[in-house]
């Protein structure tokens, strides 16, 4: 772990921005690629820096001496980008690209330009923010509210959803007020992660966030029909791994009816996975679950496997409700990727981290 881990705090410092023309200080490199249309940009995005934060602040538990505190100035200098990215009102919720003023489709031609295309803040980034960042039991019951308030049926109803789930009210992706509401199964572990954590009591609107992730696995909707359950994330592995940490680290009673189904689903998709980063991911996620997999040889990847790895997307029909445009949204033609190295890399640890603590 130590060697492998020490790999990749070097590869982190060597790719941690500063003074990029195309990026924020502290955060890292991520790009915004469609190749069916030969789409390529620099995305100034918080979301990986953040998820990278949480990350590594989970594994500095494994490590001590010079290499913990090369970890913690990787995260110090993530955390000092938040604030580029945090609420342009002052609020404290965070969004995916920088605020003050809107960087929507930074270094793009064309969206960065219409106002129609900037996003609220996001329960996603929030979420990360608040788990890598002291925070007071005051400022979590303010989320909490905030959470309530754009919730599904407090101002609006949810519509892109399967019809057995549309009366959930269930936490909304996003925190805007004119934003559609939206069930993305990943992001809502998230968030259910971060509240859990925090020792947040569960109330209606928790317990039908987790309803919508228990109804998505017990009836196979994750795998028949991953887009439609998380917009985001919209492979099964990704839903796997998301849900695995969720029930892996809290066991909600609510989905213990179906962490078997979801244990079982885990092992039958690794064994027919034959990309890396998928055979990682799927890795990880069995880990969560208490279940040691077949051994992986890290010290076989690097860039080039991660090269093509999307962990993260944008489907730019998700937004609209009209049936018909809904229909093509799950077509990859309307995609746009999201790809970091610097994210790979930290899956990796991961990996290396949950399979020592297994195994003890």
């Amino acid at each position: 772990m130590t060697r492998l881990l020490e790999k990749i705090v070097d590869r982190l410092e060597a790719l941690q921005c500063l003074d990029n023309p195309f990026f924020v200080d502290g955060t890292f490199p991520a790009y915004r690629i469609n190749r069916r249309i030969g789409y390529n940009r620099p995305d100034a995005t918080l979301f990986f820096s953040a998820i990278i934060c949480f990350s590594l602040q989970e594994i500095t538990s494994a490590t001590s001496g010079a290499l913990l505190l090369r970890i913690q100035k990787i995260c110090k200098k993530i955390i000092s980008a938040y604030p580029h990215f945090s609420n342009k009102d002052g609020l404290p919720t965070y969004n995916f690209w920088q605020t003050k003023p809107s960087q929507h489709f930074p270094n793009g031609y064309l969206f960065h330009r219409h106002h129609h295309f900037k996003i609220p803040d996001d329960i996603d980034d929030t979420a990360f923010v608040y788990m890598t960042t002291p925070r007071t039991a005051e400022e979590y019951r303010w989320l909490k509210s905030k959470l309530d308030l754009h919730s599904n049926g407090s101002r609006g109803q949810v519509i892109n959803t399967f019809p057995e789930c549309r009366s959930l009210e269930a936490y909304s992706t996003w925190f805007g007020d004119k934003m559609y509401i939206e069930f993305d199964a990943c992001a809502l572990s998230n968030m259910l992660y971060c509240l859990f954590r925090a020792g947040m009591p569960p109330d209606r609107r928790t317990n039908d966030s987790l309803a919508y992730i228990r109804m998505i696995i017990a009836e196979k909707w994750y795998i028949t029909r991953p887009f439609h359950c998380a917009h985001h994330y919209p492979r099964t592995s990704l839903i796997v791994y998301h849900v695995s940490r969720l029930i892996g680290t809290f066991d909600p009673i609510a989905l213990r009816a179906v962490r078997k189904d979801l244990l079982d689903s885990c092992k039958e998709l690794l064994q027919s996975a034959t990309d890396p980063m998928e055979r990682i991911i799927l890795s990880i996620s069995l880990l969560r679950l208490g279940v040691m997999p077949p051994e992986i040889d890290t010290g076989t990847y690097g860039k080039e496997t991660f090269n093509g790895y999307s962990f993260f997307i944008a489907g730019l029909l998700t937004a609209y409700e009209h049936k018909w445009l809904y229909t093509l949204a799950p077509s990859p033609w309307v995609h746009m990727n999201w790809e970091c190295e610097a994210h790979c890399w930290v899956l990796l640890a991961e990996y290396e981290y949950l399979r020592i603590r297994v195994s003890a």
